[in-house]
């Protein structure tokens, strides 16, 4: 009677085994592949489901979310022969579940070694300093071809990143050599080319200063030239005044002649470096006294011109 009872106890347990067996929940981000006798039948997507127990199996659980795979550092050796270990990072998302799980084995695994080969055909086809300065293009290059090489396989590559080139030790010493080289050269040029501004400047200064000094002179002669000629003006005058007084027979005519001779002689005399004490003979008074005769000589012209 007591095995009776404990039967349908055991039915009951092994019948909700099975149902809980055959609902599957499947999380967000994610897809997963149903097998029936190993072969693939459907996809289940985010959310719940049933599938016969025992028969079907879930077969791969495939993340549809934008992965991460870091790169292994490798060493790779450049067209100008130059060693560097570079360091890198993919991105990439699952577009198709089942050509990821039934196109490729361990798709990890795969898509590390493909990158890694990329980076060594891109990075090895370029010169080091074309590697070091071209960052941008080598990501383009790479996410181009292991695009294309992942595109069976269901595989969305969106960035490739090249994280680090690192060039050895000797070579990062020569390199900053020839940087330190180059920037003396840069500031020589540069102070060369400011000396030559320099005396450039210097030389339109002088220049201008030359023009303008001669302008002044050349204004300072015309300006004596003019002063000059209206001294000889002057004395023209004069001349042809006294002229025509000593014709009408004025003697103060001639005593103005005698003692422009005597003050002029005079003049000489004290301009000499070796004159220390000049002595007045008594005539000289009286002589330079008949000068004053001058005033009435020209004060006499100006009434006769007048009437």
């Amino acid at each position: 009677m007591f095995e009776y009872s404990i039967f349908p106890i055991v039915l009951a347990f092994f019948a909700l085994v099975l149902i809980l067996k055959g609902v599957k929940q499947v999380p967000q981000g994610e897809q997963w592949t149903v097998e029936r006798f190993g072969k693939y039948t459907r996809t289940l997507r985010p959310g719940l489901h049933l599938i016969v127990p025992i028969i079907d199996t879930i077969g791969h659980k495939q993340i549809v979310m934008e992965q991460v795979l870091d790169v292994v550092p490798q060493e790779v050796i450049s067209s100008d022969n130059a060693m560097v270990t570079t360091d890198a990072v993919c991105f990439y998302q699952v577009i198709d579940p089942v050509k990821a799980s039934y196109e490729v084995n361990n798709l990890e695994r795969a898509m590390q070694n493909l990158v890694m080969t990329n980076i060594r055909a891109v990075l090895g086809s370029m010169e080091l300093d074309a590697m070091l300065s071209n960052r941008d293009q080598i990501n383009s290059a790479l996410l181009i071809k292991v695009d294309e090489a992942t595109n069976p396989w269901g595989i969305k590559v969106t960035r490739i990143e090249i994280r680090d080139i690192t060039p050895p030790r000797d070579l990062v010493d020569s390199m900053a050599n020839q940087m330190k080289a180059e920037r003396e050269k840069r500031a020589q040029i540069l102070l060369a080319e400011g000396e030559r501004e320099s005396a450039i400047k210097v030389a339109e200064g002088e220049k201008r200063s030359q023009i303008l000094r001669a302008e002044g002179e050349r204004q300072s002669a015309f300006l004596e030239a003019e002063a000059r000629e209206r001294e000889a003006q002057a004395e023209a005058r004069a001349t042809a005044m006294v002229s025509k007084a000593i014709a009408e027979g004025d003697s103060q005519a001639i005593n103005y002649f005698v003692a422009q001779k005597y003050v002029d002689a005079l003049g000489a005399i004290a301009a000499a470096d070796n004159s220390k004490t000049i002595m007045m003979p008594l005539e000289a008074a009286g002589v330079i006294g008949s000068i004053a005769g001058v005033k009435d000589l020209i004060e006499s012209n100006k009434s006769g011109q007048t009437s």
